[in-house]
């Protein structure tokens, strides 16, 4: 049995939408085998309502969420972490702070939710498909053999797994 907890930082730019939704989802598909976080490179203070929202659907608390700068998690004392995962395509063409310890790091480009625009119905249409997005690649994460997999194998699963989803244009950026 394998009871190694793994520690899993999601990076957005804003750290109000998807990163969030990522660390609420793998906290509770990980069932105590991952702990998730979530920053931002330039967090925006404040998580998204409709962020909130969506995840008091689902039956999440949201209480303990907020918008946090990622160098919180490049400090003495932060978690060691096991995996990076960008959410957004900015985030990811950032220069990243140097985390200890070297994590496995893929990109998990999702639509930014809170950029969406048109009626109310479709803003929270775009949340609830980033959220369906997440859930997907979060679902398959999880069941990876981590353990039996080497960093080579573990690198091309989390990279397959962040091309999920992506439309033709999409996979090029």
């Amino acid at each position: 049995m394998d009871d190694h907890r793994y520690n899993v930082l999601f990076l957005c730019t804003g750290n109000s939408a998807r990163s969030i939704i990522a660390e609420a989802l793998l906290n509770r598909h990980g069932r105590g085998r991952f702990k998730a976080y979530s920053a931002g490179s330039h967090p925006k203070g404040e998580v998204h309502p409709y962020t909130i929202e969506l995840l008091r659907s689902l039956g999440f608390e949201t209480d303990a969420f907020r918008s946090k700068d990622w160098d919180e998690f490049a400090r003495p004392g932060a978690p060691e972490l096991d995996f990076v995962f960008t959410v957004c395509d900015n985030a990811a063409g950032e220069t990243c702070p140097v985390w200890p310890g070297q994590p496995m790091t893929a990109h998990w480009g999702i639509p930014d939710p809170a950029a969406a625009e048109g009626t109310e119905a479709q803003k929270h249409l775009a949340f609830a498909e980033a959220c369906r997005m997440l859930t997907n690649r979060i679902s398959i994460f999880v069941n990876l053999p981590i353990r039996s997999l080497d960093r080579i194998a573990l690198t091309r699963k989390l990279a397959e797994i962040g091309e999920m989803d992506r439309t033709p244009e999409r996979r090029s950026a």
